[in-house]
């Protein structure tokens, strides 16, 4: 059985259409700047015509509905389109919310005189479009979040990079606290990284790293022991008088774990190590028997 409301929007989509725009307009609600006239007459044309069809068996309640499907779907569609585009979610919402005023204009000049089934379909077709407006908010909002989280991992993934600082000897320089999420992306970008060069000593920057506490070290043994089931020793290099002295305080077992005071000591650490060494300036590179 259909409604009165879904009746309104079948005999005047034209009108409605044209008078949700004047609205828009009127209630300075268009971002002319973020989105031309054209495609928000497309959107709102769309929109139309598929609530249309949404309300035809009369449900103004249930937009989960199956009967709601393509409508939530052109919502999201829209949403997330505008999330990208720089509106903000209560800009996003009004969209649906600014059609309230062409729609109750229509039901009062169409059942005028008729305050009781005035009032029914206003109450009726709040409901309905608080529903759809607040799901266009609740879309914007993981919308957003997605994108934050993206952000977040491109920033961490470029945080962490590794350096190959010489032949089979790799660098992985740390700025900023380590957490558990980061230390992840951390030991997967350096064995990668090792995979890659063949490399059998990575040397483990700590010199931008803030402060070191209990957890900060377990991640950096972790690491350590990762690196070492991969085939290549590890070196931790940056290991500052406080933060030694913060190490021995917390009662972390650095006992067997290389470490140097800078990455100049690492590096030459690992090319003893690796029986090479570095000749003065104008020469060739050799390798120690």
């Amino acid at each position: 059985m259909t409604t009165r409301i879904h009746e309104i929007l079948k005999k005047y989509p034209s009108e409605l259409l044209n008078e949700w725009l004047t609205a828009m307009t009127a209630g300075g609600v268009r971002r002319d700047a973020l989105m031309k006239e054209g495609e928000l007459r497309e959107q709102c044309a769309e929109f139309l015509r598929l609530l249309t069809q949404a309300t035809e068996q009369g449900n103004l309640t249930d937009v989960t509905a199956s009967a709601f499907t393509p409508a939530r779907e052109m919502l999201e569609r829209l949403s997330r389109s505008r999330s990208l585009q720089g509106f903000s979610p209560a800009e996003t919402a009004i969209f649906i919310f600014s059609f309230k005023q062409p729609l109750f204009d229509r039901v009062r000049r169409e059942y005028a005189g008729q305050a009781e089934v005035v009032a029914e379909e206003m109450w009726g077709g709040t409901l309905l479009l608080d529903k759809l407006g607040l799901y266009t908010t609740e879309v914007h909002q993981r919308a957003r979040e997605e994108v934050i989280m993206r952000q977040q991992q491109e920033m961490m993934e470029l945080s962490t990079p590794v350096v190959q600082l010489w032949d089979r000897i790799v660098c992985l320089p740390l700025i900023g606290t380590l957490d558990s999420g980061r230390t992840q992306t951390v030991m997967e970008t350096l064995l990668q990284r090792i995979v890659e060069t063949g490399a059998e000593i990575a040397i483990i920057d700590i010199t931008g790293v803030p402060t070191v506490d209990t957890l900060t070290a377990q991640h950096l043994i972790k690491t350590v022991t990762a690196t070492r089931l991969m085939g290549a020793e590890c070196v931790i290099s940056g290991i500052r008088p406080q933060i030694a002295q913060t190490i021995v305080h917390l009662g972390v077992d650095l006992a067997g774990v290389v470490t140097k005071s800078s990455v100049a000591g690492a590096f030459n650490w690992a090319l003893k190590r690796l029986n090479q060494s570095i000749s003065a300036p104008g020469q060739r590179v050799s390798g120690k028997a």
